[in-house]
């Protein structure tokens, strides 16, 4: 599915969930690539290195998605995969959720763990600030200074983000333009005869 915005979590956020003793901690993070997973795994294991089980997933890259869930020992399908589900049910990208359980002594079956690890973890993005970011492209235009009013019209016109300006021997401007408006304002800047427009990385 192509898609021109999706929704993240910036900040960390928590859910708890407590039954017949045994207490689920789940920990949301922003998360932009699976590197950051590993790490966020590993620090979370440190920090909770008493609980007996981290389970986990992650839903990550909105163009090119990359998801992943671990039962930690758990029953199979009693732990990452209903964190996985509230991830899609609350449509994310970019965010993991790990889950830390401390045993109460009585065993919850596999119907119960289901229900303990899902609505921990949906009370962890519940309470997430949820913000949509846009999926752009990044350009730098490299122009002689007579171009200016052309280019900068396009700019204010189309109100496209400037993310860096430098006016020393060459003109050069570094801009993000959002997905959905690529097939209407690249034409537009390449109409501009002696503008060198280079595409830089995707955001």
């Amino acid at each position: 599915m192509s898609r021109d915005s999706y929704k993240t979590i910036i900040k960390s956020s928590e859910g708890l969930y407590k039954e017949k003793g045994s207490k689920f901690i789940a920990l949301a993070f922003h998360a932009g690539s699976e590197e950051d997973c590993k790490k966020i795994l590993l620090d979370v294991k440190k920090e909770y290195y008493d609980a007996r089980h981290h389970c986990y997933a992650y839903r990550i890259n909105p163009e090119d998605e990359k998801f992943r869930s671990n039962d930690d020992g758990e029953p199979s399908g009693s732990a990452g995969k209903p964190i996985l589900n509230q991830l899609y049910s609350f449509d994310l990208f970019n965010v993991m959720v790990i889950v830390v359980r401390y045993f109460g002594g009585t065993k919850l079956g596999v119907s119960g763990l289901v229900n303990a690890y899902k609505s921990s973890a949906r009370e962890a993005l519940a309470s997430a600030n949820i913000l949509t970011k846009h999926l752009t492209r990044e350009f730098e235009l490299v122009f002689e200074y007579p171009l200016m009013n052309d280019i900068m019209r396009v700019i204010k016109e189309e109100n496209l983000k400037i993310l860096v300006q430098d006016y020393t021997s060459l003109c050069v401007i570094k801009i993000s333009i959002t997905k959905s408006a690529m097939e209407r304002v690249v034409p537009r800047l390449q109409k501009i005869r002696g503008l060198l427009l280079k595409p830089l990385k995707n955001s």
